[in-house]
């Protein structure tokens, strides 16, 4: 990275694949800013990776929240001064899924304001981050956005139309943003991290949070000349 000690934020990150991915950036030597919702679950997860003898501190984020995302750019600027990283990982499943009835997660029968809860969550409310720290980056970084395989128009099917829009969408958005800023030393990727036991992910996924974070944080740390506007698992490309 461009410092002796990157700042890093990761958002939703108060447990699962975020929490991971905070331990492992800070095992590589990065200053993390964990972040979340809740207030007493992202000091006692930051707390517990400090036990660790790890760097890292707790910022409440609600992403959908343009106040608290502001609070948080200042807090960096007063703090650091720049930022380095950018993990968006905070996000939301919350089509009612259920393999017993199929149909419930069909798109003939998504509530809207289902499919708008995950939009707000996983699109703009990584676009919302973005559009506040990016210029924290002063021009050089890397920001990956935590995708998803269930997002991915080459291998779109049924059910689940909230999460897929919200992922496919927050796709366009690393493609916009890579676009953008590729006269520039920031790099943007989306990283699908697979099938991980996650709360989300379910106890029968088939990776482990320790597997999935490992691609987050290889894009978090490419080098100055490493790919942008890509879409990666484990480190690979893989279709869009």
């Amino acid at each position: 990275m461009t410092h002796a000690t990157p700042v890093a934020v990761v958002t939703g990150a108060n447990r699962g694949l975020g929490l991971e991915t905070c331990r492992q950036l800070a095992r590589r030597g990065s200053s993390v800013v964990l972040t979340c919702r809740a207030q007493d679950r992202g000091e006692a997860a930051a707390a517990q990776l400090r036990a660790e003898h790890l760097d890292v501190r707790f910022q409440r984020l609600d992403v959908t929240e343009a106040a608290a995302v502001d609070a948080l750019s200042a807090f960096l600027q007063a703090e650091f001064g720049r930022l380095d990283i950018l993990v968006n990982n905070a996000g939301v499943f919350s089509d009612p899924y259920d393999p017993a009835d199929p149909a419930a997660a069909s798109i003939f029968n998504a509530d809207l304001d289902t499919i708008r809860r995950a939009l707000e969550t996983n699109t703009f409310g990584a676009l919302r981050v973005a559009q506040a720290l990016i210029p924290l980056m002063d021009g050089r970084g890397t920001v990956v956005n935590v995708s998803s395989g269930m997002g991915q128009l080459s291998d779109m099917n049924g059910c689940c139309p909230g999460y897929r829009l919200s992922k496919t969408a927050l796709n366009a958005v690393t493609r916009i943003l890579a676009d953008e800023l590729k006269h520039t030393g920031i790099r943007v990727n989306s990283v699908c991290p697979g099938w991980v036991k996650t709360d989300m992910g379910g106890a029968g996924a088939e990776r482990s949070v320790q597997e999935g974070a490992a691609g987050i944080v290889w894009a978090a740390c490419l080098p100055d000349d490493g790919p942008s506007g890509g879409f990666f698992r484990d480190g690979k490309p893989i279709p869009w």
